[in-house]
Formats: structure tokens, sequence, C-alpha cells
């Protein structure tokens, strides 16, 4: 009897679905939209729906699993399984998510819950850019920030489970504009993904011109790509945009390293597609303030759109 294992990465504005056999070989994929207007129960019920879809397509029963994990974009208090915020999906906290999927798959099914970062840290880790570093952080640059801890081989949580949610550091108290997280001046409000699109709609609401409007076609509907697109035409906002999210995102890293003096950043997820524009300009920001000049590793992760189902398999191994 084949055992096979289900990896999902729920995201701020996808979630994907991998099926893996038994020699952890990803034998299928899907990717569906996250309904970020969604609370707990709405969004696991679509989850198991969709994952009961996938078993019923490969004839798979619950006694064919070996269990199926999950990495969230949230505040996971991994020992319990329980969601106790998500910035992006705001309607989601102190969710026993774990119990409630259990139960809505019978209660057989072993399930296992954590931080997405934490997920597609050990997938990096172990199969990805991080494979031979002791110490490791994965640091993801998409919709949010934050990052993986990996220390002595072993991915580090801290007491609750969230370790790691150094985007939600606090860098300018009570200035900019107010995070998910429920604070203002964190780092993620300056540089993640859907946050410097806040800040070039606010400035573009209080007069400044930019092509970034017309490319998108409404102020409501600009993304990091329409940003992106702008500045290969040279356009001002886009350029200070860039320029906005390097610097942070470099004072965040830089931060990382004083504190714990990992050497190995493995950095993924969309704002990548930015290029070196912008990488080389934060690892420029993170040598202004670094005086050492013992080796410090900047790499690009391996697994691509595949980390995080990657990731939320291990969890099971």
């Amino acid at each position: 009897m084949s055992i096979y294992t289900i990896g999902v990465d729920v995201g701020g504005t996808k979630t994907a679905y991998g099926l893996f056999d038994e020699q952890k070989k990803l034998i299928y994929k899907n990717i569906c939209t996250t309904h970020t207007d969604m609370n707990g129960e709405e969004l696991f019920d679509e989850i198991v729906e969709n994952i009961n879809t996938i078993m019923g397509d490969f004839n798979i029963s619950t006694d064919d699993l070996r269990g199926i994990g999950i990495g969230m974009p949230s505040f996971v208090m991994y020992e319990e399984g329980k969601i106790v915020k998500t910035a992006n999906i705001k309607r989601i906290r102190n969710f026993q998510a774990r119990n409630y999927m259990i139960k809505k798959m019978g209660g057989n099914v072993r399930i296992m819950l954590d931080n997405d970062a934490h997920t597609a840290a050990l997938a990096e880790h172990r199969n990805g850019a991080g494979r031979g570093f002791k110490h490791m952080l994965y640091c993801p640059v998409s919709t949010g920030i934050s990052c993986g801890i990996i220390i002595n081989n072993e991915l580090f949580r801290g007491r609750y489970g969230w370790a790691g949610e150094s985007g939600h550091m606090i860098i300018t108290p009570g200035q900019g504009i107010e995070c998910g997280c429920g604070n203002q001046g964190c780092l993620m409000s300056w540089c993640s993904g859907s946050m410097i699109v806040k800040h070039v709609q606010q400035r573009l609401a209080n007069g400044e011109k930019s092509i970034i409007e017309e490319l998108a076609r409404d102020i409501n509907n600009i993304s990091a790509m329409h940003i992106n697109a702008a500045w290969e035409k040279n356009d001002p906002l886009a350029i200070w945009a860039v320029e906005q999210m390097a610097q942070y995102m470099g004072v965040w890293l830089y931060n990382m390293y004083t504190t714990l003096n990992i050497n190995c950043f493995i950095l993924g997820g969309g704002l990548l597609n930015f290029g070196d524009k912008l990488l080389d300009r934060v690892r420029e920001v993170f040598d202004q303030y670094n005086h050492c000049d013992l080796p410090v590793y900047f790499k690009k992760a391996e697994l691509a759109d595949d980390h995080g189902i990657i990731g939320a398999a291990e969890l099971l191994f």
C-alpha cells in the first residue's frame, strides 16, 4: 500500500496544495485563491473540501495518508495547533485549527500546522539552498515578511511557536500605515509587497503622478507587479517604492544578523521578481551597517513556488 503526504501552503493571496508519494516526490499540485475575508471555520472548510477532491481524484483514503501538513501566514502555537492571529486574513484569530481540521477529516488523520516561514525554512534547509548550513535564516519577502530560524540543524520555534515573526518588529513606533498585526511602525508595514502598494496608493491619492495608476487602470487594482513594471520605465514613484523596500529590508536583515549571528540568509517570495535591482540594493544597505569582514551569504531560495508545500509536507517527517 502506498503512503501519501499532503502539504498545504496558505498565503495572503493564494493557497497551494501538493500531493507527495512515499519518496517525497511531488506528484500533483494545485493552486487556488486565498479568500482573505473568511474566518477560521470557513477557510478550513474550504481546505478540507479541496483535500477531499484531491484524495478522490487519486483514489486515496485516509488510511493511505501519512498526514497533512499546513503552513499558515500566522502566529501559530505549534504544540496546540492554534492560530493566534493572521495579519493578512484578519478574521482568523484564536482558532483551534488543528483540532477543527482533525474532526472535519474524520478523526484519524495526523494534522501538523505551523507558520509558513517555518515550513519554508524546513524545505530550503533539507532540500534547497540551505543544505550544508548548520545555522540558517529563511527570509520570505512577499505579501508579508518574516523569517524561519534554523539553529544547529533544528527549526527554532520559541516558547509559543512564532519565533521569526521579525517583520512585526517595531522600527518607527506610531508612524506609518497600520499593519494587520495591529501596530503602526513595524518593518512589514514599510516594505512588504502588500504594504508598499498601500504606500504607493496613498501617495497617488495625495496627488503624486505616476504611470503605475495607468498600468493598473485603477488605483485600487495596483499590485507589486505594476510597481515593478513602472520601475522598468524609470517611473519616479516606482523607483522611490523599490528604494524604500530595499532600505527597510537591509535594516531588517542586519538586525537579524546582529541578534542571532547567523550568516546565511536564504531569500524567497514573490518580491524576488523585482530581481537584482532590489536584492543588490538590500545587500548594499546591509553592508553599509556591517563593519565586519567575515563571510555573510545572501542566497536565493532554490525551490521556487514549491517551498511552501514541500515544507508543509516536511512537518510530517
